[in-house]
């Protein structure tokens, strides 16, 4: 029959894990008393809890708080860091003490809330995440790119702006000039020529046929005298 005291700890353990934003499992096995010491220093500096817990009452406590997946990365002496605050923090924390320190801490796998279980690759590649404050400051410094860009226009000097209306006014006259002026087509205007030199020609043959009846009246008057 459990003891009271184990019965509290499962209690305890439920609460933290139905409270806590991630639960990521390790093995501490040869894990010196000085450097469980320091990561815990570490772990409570960063606003989360490292603690070395049996696996037969987080089993339970697993249970209790319908997280039975956690089961699934838990092999060996236990020791669990209970992250309530961004998950990628923990899992950059402890992956930057193993690789700083070289300590024989291994990380199992984690617990996001209600999902899956996260095996060793996959909190690895959590801890490669830009965390949300990151996040946010990315997405802010590419929603105020546009804005910055329009505010230097617009607070500019006046004339720089000035200039900006005159350049366009000038391409704008310059295009409707070009259509204005476009050359029409030359070969109406050479035909037309064409077609008015045969009636000047004829007219002046006409000219000259009539002209001679009248020079011929004249020396034909002359015998009379």
């Amino acid at each position: 029959m459990p003891t009271q005291a184990k019965i509290d700890q499962v209690s305890e353990l439920q609460k933290k894990l139905e409270k806590c934003s991630i639960a990521v499992t390790t093995t501490y096995t040869n894990i010196s008393v000085n450097e469980m010491t320091e990561l815990r220093r570490q772990t409570r500096a960063a606003g989360f809890e490292f603690l070395v817990i049996k696996n037969s009452l987080m089993s339970l406590a697993a249970d209790a708080a319908q997280l039975p997946q956690i089961k699934e990365v838990m092999e060996g002496p236990t020791a669990v860091a209970f992250g309530y605050d961004e998950p990628v923090d923990v899992a950059k924390i402890l992956h930057e003490y193993i690789r700083t320190t070289r300590s024989a801490l291994k990380i199992q796998g984690a617990v996001m809330g209600n999902g899956p279980a996260l095996n060793t690759s996959d909190v690895q590649r959590l801890s490669t995440l830009p965390s949300k404050p990151q996040l946010v400051a990315q997405l802010l410094g590419q929603m105020q790119a546009p804005i910055y860009g329009l505010l230097r226009v617009l607070n500019g000097p006046a004339s720089k702006l000035g200039y900006l209306l005159q350049a366009r006014i000038s391409q704008l006259e310059t295009e409707e000039v070009a259509v204005v002026t476009k050359p029409a087509p030359v070969t109406e205007e050479v035909a037309t020529e064409a077609e008015i030199e045969p009636v000047v020609a004829e007219e002046e043959l006409t000219v000259s046929t009539e002209a001679e009846p009248v020079e011929a009246e004249d020396s034909a008057s002359e015998p009379e005298e």
